[in-house]
């Protein structure tokens, strides 16, 4: 048996962060309790864990300091709430039946104790321990959590001590306002007025990204900290080293021409699923999007069916949706020109969501409308997606 379990309880300072092996004496887990308890390092002397002096925890645990113990002061902490504490949790989790009581005496733990070093509060630190090694043992003996939660829950929120959140496309669709206006106040006046949503794309257009370079990404970051932003550079060239650029700036998209050689899309592909960023390939004046797709060694993770602004009095390209999506089914299609325009023969939100696509690209609509938030809201319903875990309490994970 060699099991893992992990939980996080609590609030700072106190907070409580624990990280536990469970296994048998003489597997690998035995190994580790083993070699932790004979090979001290200054500052994370392993202790075991006792729930009163004289009174050690079954199945036997070691506890690992994660922050270095400094002084006498951060030793207690350690030696006294929270070492009962862990001991405590894994003597109920084995009175609960979570440790079948007939392996007392074949398995051990490690579990390695986060203790901020401003922590003040003993009956925090104790409560907090105790919740965080009781649930990481049970998670560890249940398996929890298992690869369907994790490839659920992954991308739909992040780690709090982050501050910020690195927004994901998990729940299409989505409504991407192309900002391409090369005017830094106009800009700015957009950012300002567009409403916070769950289904919110903001795309740095071209021409703003040629007059400002890739710095306005930086700038759209500090005005809309948690937002996807698209840098939209249709790339021709380089790809590897744009799609780096891209990353670096923070941008969570780069845009490519599916003009480009397909050996430059290839790489620029490449680069992007190497820094954590999504591959947009632009399939404006390709005649047959669904053959360049089907070329790539490496799928890409959003195509855009993309209508020039010089060319909107021509037909949407949209029969190909389903084609796309049979040659990479996790691909996201992007659908952009012209839509949501008042002229007659101008195709709705609905429309395009009905065709299939996931994102819908709307520019002048919303920044040149008189009431940007006004504009926008009524694309977003129009859409008819509801915000994402709005209601959602995370008590658990």
């Amino acid at each position: 048996m060699f099991l893992i379990g992990e939980a996080l309880i609590g609030e700072e300072p106190e907070l409580a962060h624990v990280d536990i092996i469970i296994g048998d004496k003489n597997g690998p887990a035995g190994q580790a309790f083993a070699t932790g308890f004979t090979q001290l390092s200054a500052g994370h002397t392993p202790l075991l864990s006792v729930i009163r002096p004289n009174l050690l925890t079954k199945p036997a645990t070691l506890i690992v300091p994660k922050v270095t113990v400094q002084n006498m002061d951060g030793a207690a902490k350690i030696f006294g709430p929270a070492q009962s504490a862990v001991a405590r949790a894994v003597a109920d989790a084995m009175d609960e039946g979570i440790i079948p009581k007939e392996q007392a005496e074949d398995l051990v733990i490690v579990a390695s104790v986060f203790i901020h070093p401003q922590a003040e509060d003993y009956s925090k630190i104790y409560r907090y321990n105790y919740g965080a090694t009781k649930l990481a043992v049970q998670r560890a003996m249940e398996g929890f959590p298992d690869v369907d939660t994790v490839m659920e829950e992954k991308d739909r929120t992040m780690h709090p001590i982050m501050g910020f959140n690195v927004t994901r496309l998990w729940d299409p669709p989505y409504l991407q306002v192309a900002i391409d206006i090369p005017d830094m106040d106009f800009v700015k006046k957009v950012l300002t007025q567009l409403p916070q949503s769950d289904h919110l794309i903001i795309e740095a257009g071209t021409p703003l990204i040629k007059r400002y370079g890739l710095d306005v990404v930086s700038r759209i970051r500090e005005a809309r900290p948690n937002a996807f932003i698209v840098a939209d550079l249709k790339t021709l060239d380089t790809g590897n080293l744009e799609a780096r650029m891209v990353a670096d700036a923070t941008a969570d998209a780069i845009v490519i021409s599916g003009l480009a050689p397909i050996s430059t899309i290839e790489k620029a592909i490449k680069e992007a699923k190497k820094t954590g960023i999504y591959a947009c390939i632009d399939m404006l004046n390709v005649p047959d999007p669904v053959k360049v797709l089907k070329d790539l060694s490496v799928k890409p993770d959003i195509i855009e069916l993309h209508r020039a602004i010089d060319a909107e009095d021509s037909e949407y390209a949209w029969g190909s949706i389903p084609d796309m999506k049979k040659v990479h089914p996790k691909l996201l299609v992007a659908v952009a020109g012209g839509i949501g325009k008042l002229e007659a023969g101008s195709a709705k939100v609905s429309d395009a969501c009905s065709a299939g696509a996931d994102i819908i690209v709307i520019g002048r609509s919303i920044t040149k409308a008189k009431d940007v938030r006004l504009a926008t809201e009524v694309f977003l319903e129009d859409m008819q997606k509801a915000e994402i875990d709005q209601y959602r309490v995370m008590t658990d994970f």
